[in-house]
């Protein structure tokens, strides 16, 4: 290893053969001191006792939530996220509140908003009107406990109007002229190679604006040195670009979750 980040495992990818709130215990086990989740619940306002014993997880693990998702509909599943959608903009704004007692509960400090699919039947300039406000509100929600609202560009779904770095960063641009500074790009380097960026050009250029990197390799999503991506390239590029973040390890285990961390060493 020639650079010197450190990385948080993501939960809603890794360990999946257990139960969401053994996950953190099973990381800890395996090493790490931070983990991530996309949104670990059912709903967008789950029950106070659900919140109660996910934070209870991480805190008996005695690992740190490093970032979370916001509610994004049905994920894994058809939704890649809510912002843009116009039946799920209530359900969204309150999901926001949950999302800041847990970040003043945690320390948690980054949170990705998924913008959602384009749908059937409704103006995709209102979509990306009502993206945008609801991203500035997000973040107005997470500004109080030094939150950073990420967005990802994302592969595997034609309809989901982020697939560049490029296109990140110009809605990150947007979010930022429409007031809210606490904002930036989620840099997935699985995601950005399948779509055809030239990541390490992304790296070169952009690395000191990241607001989060994620790992997977490419193509197939599994861990590193199972594809074609010199990762460790790439997370030394931007570290000599000035990220200073952790790594977060968002792949599928090709080999239980446990065994898949061989590459590290």
């Amino acid at each position: 290893m020639s650079h010197t980040l450190g990385y948080t495992v993501n939960c809603s990818l890794l360990f999946t053969e257990l139960p969401v709130n053994e996950r953190p215990q099973a990381a800890r086990d395996a090493g790490f001191h931070a983990v991530e989740f996309w949104w670990p619940f059912e709903t967008a306002t789950p029950e106070q006792a659900e919140i109660d014993a996910f934070v209870t997880a991480l805190d008996n693990a005695g690992v740190r939530l490093s970032g979370l998702n916001f509610f994004a509909g049905q994920l894994p599943g058809p939704d890649r996220g809510v912002l843009s959608h116009p039946s799920r903009t209530a359900e969204f704004l309150a999901n926001t509140a949950v999302v800041a007692q847990i970040a003043e509960r945690t320390g948690t400090t980054g949170f990705n908003a998924l913008y959602g699919l384009r749908q059937d039947g409704v103006d995709p300039a209102e979509q990306d009107r009502l993206a945008l406000e609801n991203t500035v509100a997000a973040a107005n929600a997470v500004a109080k406990v030094g939150g950073t609202v990420l967005v990802e560009p994302l592969s595997g779904s034609d309809d989901y109007p982020l697939k560049t770095a490029a296109e990140g960063l110009a809605f990150v641009a947007k979010v930022r002229e429409a007031g809210a500074e606490n904002v930036a790009l989620l840099a997935d380097f699985f995601h950005l190679a399948v779509n055809g960026d030239d990541v390490a050009a992304v790296v070169r250029d952009h690395a000191a604006e990241f607001g989060h990197i994620q790992i997977a390799d490419a193509p197939g999503r599994g861990e590193p040195g199972t594809g074609e991506l010199p990762i460790d390239e790439l997370l030394t590029a931007a570290q000599a670009g000035g990220y200073r973040g952790l790594v977060g390890l968002e792949y599928k285990p090709t080999v239980p979750s446990a065994q898949s961390f061989g590459w590290l060493s």
